[in-house]
C-alpha cells in the first residue's frame, strides 16, 4: 500500500511541476487583463478606492490618466505573463504596480480598513495581493539565471 501511496505522491508532485508556471501564468493574465478591461470598460468596483488614492496623492485632476494608464498596465502584464521571455520585465512591471494598488492601505485607511487590523472588503480586496507576490515568486524561481556577459567574464 505505501508504494502506491508515494507512487501517487510522486506522480502529482512531477505534475505540479510541469504545470506550475504555465498554469500560474494562465492565471496572472486572466486576472490582471480582464481587470484592466474592466477599468477600461468603466466597470470595475475599484473605481471609487482608484478616486479616493488619486485624491490623495496626485490630485483629482489627474484620476482620468491614471486610472486609464493603471488599467493598461495591468493589461500590459496580463499579456506579459504568457511571454516567458517577458518574465523578468513583468516581474518588475508587477511589484511596481503591487506597490501602487496596495499603497491604500496606508495611505486611504478609511477607504480600507473597518477597525484596527480588520480589513474592510477593498482592503481584503487589497492584501490578497500577497499570493499574487508569492506566485510571482515562485516564477521567477524557475527561471535559468543570466550567464555573465563576456566583458565580465574572468579570462584565465
Amino acid at each position: 500500500m505505501g508504494t502506491i501511496i508515494q507512487t501517487i505522491d510522486s506522480t502529482i508532485i512531477q505534475l505540479a511541476k510541469k504545470w506550475y508556471v504555465p498554469i500560474a501564468r494562465i492565471a496572472f493574465f486572466i486576472i490582471f487583463f480582464y481587470f484592466g478591461i474592466l477599468k477600461i470598460a468603466g466597470l470595475s468596483p475599484a473605481s471609487p478606492l482608484a478616486h479616493a488614492l488619486t485624491e490623495r496623492t496626485v490630485g483629482l485632476q489627474y484620476f482620468d490618466a491614471a486610472y486609464m494608464t493603471l488599467a493598461f498596465v495591468e493589461c500590459i502584464i496580463g499579456i506579459l505573463f504568457l511571454i516567458p521571455q517577458a518574465t523578468r520585465i513583468v516581474i518588475a512591471l508587477l511589484f511596481i504596480h503591487m506597490a501602487v494598488v496596495c499603497s491604500p492601505l496606508i495611505l486611504v485607511p478609511e477607504h480600507t480598513w473597518s477597525a484596527p487590523f480588520v480589513p474592510n472588503l477593498e482592503g481584503q480586496y487589497i492584501i490578497k495581493n500577497i499570493a499574487l507576490i508569492a506566485v510571482a515568486v515562485g516564477i521567477a524561481a524557475h527561471e535559468t539565471p543570466l550567464a555573465p556577459s563576456k566583458k565580465h567574464r574572468k579570462t584565465t
